[in-house]
């Protein structure tokens, strides 16, 4: 979660679904956390940023990936991390349609898949730590809920494809 000198957070709207994020996606072989989230972040937005802390660890079992090339399904986890820019302006890429600094209490509005708006709202303020862990402790069962999504914004379903790849959708 980057935020510049007037408190305000860099958000991304995601070229797949014009959803609304922070920015960041995954961590490259031999690559650290926080080496990832900054040069995701500068891919993403155009911002250099510096890690300042840690926020919290976030899953959703309800929150699951379909990836198309294998047909595997997976729970995502998300590790938030607190940075503050350090130069660059918000400035769109492949991987952002459109990028921008929202004040604190405004991010609340943007349209934004639920997962990602369980870890910004409410932002943490400066020196506190969120951890949110709110399921019961079940077995999961994944393909149920790919069956029986009846589109992928509800299900929280996103597709991973290769560049270039058609996304189809089956029946069963």
């Amino acid at each position: 979660m980057v935020t510049n000198v007037s408190g305000d957070v860099l958000l991304i709207s995601r070229p797949d679904n014009g959803s609304w994020a922070l920015p960041g996606r995954a961590i490259d072989l031999g690559e650290s956390i926080p080496a990832s989230a900054i040069r995701e972040t500068l891919e993403e937005t155009g911002v250099s940023c510096e890690i300042t802390g840690f926020v919290g660890t976030y899953s959703d079992p309800k929150h699951v990936i379909l990836y198309t090339r294998d047909g595997k399904v997976r729970q995502e986890f998300s590790i938030v991390l607190t940075a503050r820019a350090i130069n660059g302006e918000p400035t769109p890429s492949q991987e952002s349609r459109e990028v921008r600094w929202v004040p604190r209490g405004e991010a609340a509005r943007y349209r934004m898949d639920r997962s990602m708006r369980l870890r910004i709202e409410p932002l943490p303020q400066r020196g506190r730590t969120v951890h949110r862990l709110k399921y019961k402790a079940t077995t999961p069962t994944p393909s149920a809920n790919v069956k029986q999504a009846s589109s992928d914004t509800e299900s929280g379903l996103h597709r991973h494809k290769r560049p270039g790849q058609r996304l189809s959708r089956s029946n069963g």
